[in-house]
């Protein structure tokens, strides 16, 4: 009987008594499920901005590489033509999540390499227009995500810029063509434009070259709106400076670019973007399948001011136009 007893106890302790007592990283170490994380860039630099807070975010929901994810990341480094074949390697490896970076081209290369895994891209301008999704509420397939377009937003980048060139009447537009959701950005400004009386000079390039043409074909206009896509984003330094070499007062969409040495810039939050991707990427992991999330339009946005470029250019920002701001560069 007693024999019986001890095995008894014996085979408790093997079954949980003796579990209870391990350390708890033991415990964790034999059940705990990791999950492959894939990243794919178009630009240069975004392991070391973008990535940032979508990996902080899916650390505040119990995530942490080495642990139970493992997260890989490839970039194009620029080059568009790159974009396939390191999408092609990044599904080899079949991950959990492929997550698409900055831009839309990057979003069409997740997309088009896989059917089944599942696809969250971060910043497209234009996703329906770009093909990627069959609707925002209900996007289909394996592939949603985040877009950074929202409606009325290039009639307030337009007047933002207004107010610091008051009674003027022309502005130049900077944009790529090739880029979906230049279309509709430049749809609304133009709405934005004729209901204030103003011409838009609209100024069209797809390489980097043609930037700087076309930044020089903008002098004579009272300012220069830029519709920024990973083109014109990659070279936001040289932008800066043709603009200031040129004295052409400049919107922009992203902080980057006025820190950079643009004067203003207006556009979504994209730390909070990429903190959105992080949760997308959490209720994936978690079940739910791609489309049923729907594509989220941007709700935070920050208005940059750079005092320095400002001075360089001879403008005097109005006090009014100061306490809006969300950040003012000095």
């Amino acid at each position: 009987m007693n024999a019986r007893v001890n095995r008894r106890e014996f085979i408790t302790l093997l079954g949980g008594g003796a579990a209870a007592g391990w350390p708890v990283g033991v415990r964790g170490q034999q059940y705990l499920k990791s999950y492959r994380i894939a990243f794919l860039a178009l630009i240069p630099g975004e392991n070391t901005s973008l990535v940032k807070p979508l990996l902080g975010r899916l650390h505040e929901l119990g995530y942490s590489e080495g642990t139970n994810i493992s997260f890989v990341y490839r970039s194009a480094e620029g080059d568009p033509e790159r974009l396939a074949p390191l999408a092609s390697e990044l599904v080899q490896d079949n991950p959990d999540v492929l997550i698409a970076g900055f831009g839309t081209l990057a979003a069409q290369a997740a997309k088009a390499a896989t059917k089944t895994i599942p696809v969250v891209f971060t910043t497209v301008g234009d996703p329906l227009g770009a093909g990627i999704v069959a609707s925002l509420n209900r996007p289909g397939g394996n592939v949603t995500g985040l877009t950074d377009q929202a409606k009325d937003v290039q009639g307030k980048r337009l007047q933002l810029l207004l107010e610091v060139i008051p009674g003027q009447h022309e502005v130049a537009v900077l944009l790529n063509p090739d880029t979906p959701y230049s279309r509709l950005a430049l749809e609304e400004a133009k709405a934005a434009a004729e209901y204030g009386h103003i011409r838009l000079r609209v100024l069209e390039a797809r390489t980097a070259d043609q930037v700087a043409q076309k930044i020089e074909q903008a002098v004579g206009a009272a300012g220069l709106l830029i519709f920024e896509d990973p083109l014109i984003y990659s070279i936001r330094g040289r932008v800066a400076d043709l603009a200031a070499q040129f004295r052409l007062p400049a919107m922009y969409v992203y902080r980057d670019s006025a820190e950079a040495g643009g004067l203003m810039a207006y556009g979504p939050d994209r730390g909070h973007i990429y903190r959105r991707a992080a949760e997308y990427v959490d209720k994936i992991l978690k079940g739910t399948k791609p489309s049923d999330l729907a594509v989220e339009q941007p709700t935070q946005f920050k208005f940059i001011i750079n005092l320095k470029a400002a001075m360089a250019l001879g403008i005097e920002v109005p006090p009014t136009l100061l306490a809006l701001a969300d950040e003012v560069i000095e």
